[in-house]
This record gives C-alpha cells, sequence and structure tokens, in this order.
C-alpha cells in the first residue's frame, strides 16, 4: 500500500511520493464531489514499477455552491451553470482553478521536477481544468490526460493557447454509457484537438461516468512513457 503525505500548497490533498527521488510527477485532479481520497488509491491499481520515481500530487477542489446542484456546496473546480454542452461551465471559475494548478505546476519546477516530466491529469470536471489549463500552460509538459471529460467551450478550443504545448501528447478516455458527461460532450472535444493539430488519443470504454479496469493499462503506459 502507497503511504499518503498531505500536500501543502494553496490547494489541501495527498501526495504520493515513489521510493526514490522524484524525478517526475502526475498532478490528477478529481470530479465534481468528489476529493483527493476518492483517486489517490488508483496509484495502487497502476503497478508501475519499483524503480519508478514519479511523484503523485491529488489536490482537493475548493468547496463552492453549484447551480445545477440547487446551489449545494460541494468541492467542485468551478461552478456548473446548465447542461449547455456550449455554456456549461463557469469560465471565471474555469480560469481560477487554472491558477491553481499554475500553482502547483510552479512549485513542483521550484522543487526540481522539470516542466517536461509534469503531466496533468483529471477525471470529469478535473480533466476539464488539466485539459484547459494544459493547453494554455506556458511551461512545455510530460502530458495531458483528460478522462470523462469535455472543453469549458463546448466545441471550441480555448482561448490564448500556448504554443508550448502544441505538440504535448493527449490520452482522452471516455465511457459510452456516460450519462453524466454524454458522449456526445468528448466528441466535440475529440473533433476540437485534432482539429487543432494536437497529437491526441482518444477511446471510447463501455463504461458509465467512471473508470473500468481496461482502462488502467493505457493509462499506466501512458504515463511510463511521458514520465
Amino acid at each position: 500500500m502507497m503511504a499518503y503525505t498531505q500536500l501543502t500548497s494553496s490547494l489541501s490533498g495527498l501526495v504520493v511520493e515513489p521510493k526514490q527521488t522524484a524525478s517526475a510527477c502526475v498532478i490528477w485532479l478529481h470530479g465534481l464531489g468528489d476529493s483527493a481520497d476518492g483517486f489517490a488509491p488508483i496509484v495502487n491499481s497502476l503497478h508501475l514499477p519499483a524503480t519508478s520515481s514519479i511523484r503523485f500530487i491529488f489536490p482537493n477542489a475548493p468547496e463552492q455552491a453549484v447551480t445545477i446542484n440547487g446551489g449545494y456546496i460541494m468541492r467542485a473546480w468551478y461552478d456548473i451553470k446548465s447542461l449547455d454542452l456550449h455554456d456549461r461551465a463557469d469560465m471565471p471559475g474555469v480560469m481560477a482553478s487554472e491558477q491553481l494548478i499554475n500553482q502547483l505546476i510552479d512549485d513542483q519546477i521550484a522543487k526540481g521536477i522539470p516542466a517536461n516530466k509534469i503531466l496533468l491529469a483529471g477525471f470529469s470536471q478535473g480533466g476539464v481544468v488539466s485539459l484547459f489549463t494544459g493547453l494554455r500552460c506556458q511551461h512545455t509538459l510530460a502530458g495531458l490526460m483528460a478522462l470523462s471529460c469535455y472543453l469549458p467551450g463546448g466545441d471550441r478550443l480555448p482561448a490564448a493557447l500556448s504554443a508550448e504545448n502544441r505538440a504535448t501528447p493527449i490520452l482522452f478516455q471516455h465511457g459510452q454509457q456516460d450519462d453524466v458527461v454524454i458522449p456526445a460532450a468528448a466528441e466535440m472535444a475529440r473533433d476540437a484537438l485534432l482539429e487543432g493539430g494536437y497529437p491526441l488519443d482518444f477511446s471510447f470504454f463501455p463504461v458509465a461516468h467512471g473508470l473500468s479496469a481496461e482502462q488502467i493499462l493505457p493509462i499506466r503506459q501512458f504515463i511510463l512513457s511521458r514520465c
């Protein structure tokens, strides 16, 4: 079993350190209403080699009211205003979370991890923020992993795309039976990314809004190939 330590930054969360001195880092964002505790156990499921030197960081989203959930306060990377695929995400909230994740990236660089060994990953809302942040990040990152998510602009790429990550590989997985983030939302993102010329590995899996065992191997392979 992995040993967790507490994240000490502008966000709370969990950190999983490798046995060796860390030379790479995966920053993994959870979905709406979840927490670092919900996703941190996935490190065990990846069965990484004993020689792995990858640090995993699972930050907690801030707590805030979510409009589509009747204003209920929960952990969320941004407010969800409606189910409209083109106007679902509260963009000021997305950009506020982007700033928080960029701070985590800068913190890791200051600790000696090169930017090109930092991978951003996220599930659902966390995937939206990871994708948005990575496409705009001024550092060249190792890779982006977008799980069961969408672009905040629906069928449009974000504004102010960075030249640094035009060639950054993207692993995008989505559930064919997802009724929370419908497959059409993922297809919009897929088409926009391909039209934008991004190196995209996109796959549908026979699952609802979650991860299946079948997805773990390609996730593992992607992480090891980039970190």
